[in-house]
């Protein structure tokens, strides 16, 4: 019979195989970008990528378990679409947004699946596992503020192709944050602030 604790596992080795396709997505993402922000913003999250992998395999420790992928078919496929847009909206205005979008669904599904598996540790007793997870679940949810920031300051209004985004830059400031009236700074800067 199947439990909670099959289940755990079987979601935690899906997460494992795919943050390290995420690990080989990334710098893909940061080489399309023709933004510096976002391109950084890709960058910064490579590296948190690279802290998840190794975070997932003190979660598998902390089970007895050592750590092994399962081919994650929602991160191949959401991986494949990316790569999709990416060729499709090249040397567009729009292409900063296409991969900000293919980005947070990936995050998106992240974000839903570490979830689950923080609540499930918890529910296992399995309080190593639970902060473990938790810290991934925050990091992911900051990867997609820092995106929903570049995003509604200037780069979804830089996709209608009508604005004049160098004049704007000029003077070395970035428009401000319609979200959160802030203006974008650095990727850095964003992560600190949750």
């Amino acid at each position: 019979m199947k439990t909670l604790e099959n289940l755990f596992k079987d979601e935690l080795a899906d997460m494992y195989d795919a943050e390290r396709r995420i690990i080989k997505a990334l710098p893909k993402l940061a080489k399309a970008a023709t933004c510096p922000d976002l391109k950084e913003a890709f960058q910064v999250h490579l590296k948190q990528t690279e802290g998840h992998v190794k975070k997932l395999e003190k979660v598998f420790r902390s089970c007895g378990e050592k750590a092994k992928g399962k081919t994650c078919e929602a991160t191949v496929g959401l991986l494949k679409e990316g790569d999709e847009i990416a060729a499709e909206f090249k040397g567009s205005p729009a292409l900063n947004a296409a991969l900000i979008a293919a980005a947070q669904k990936v995050e998106h599904y992240e974000i839903a699946t570490y979830g689950c598996l923080h609540t499930w540790a918890k529910q296992l007793a399995n309080e190593e596992a639970a902060g473990l997870l938790k810290d991934i679940l925050d990091e992911e949810k900051d990867a997609d503020t820092v995106l929903n920031a570049l995003a509604f300051s200037y780069l979804n209004q830089a996709a209608l192709g009508e604005t004049n985004q160098a004049s704007s830059n000029s003077a070395g400031q970035r428009p401000g944050n319609l979200r959160r009236g802030a203006t974008v700074r650095s990727t850095a800067s964003i992560l600190m602030v949750r």
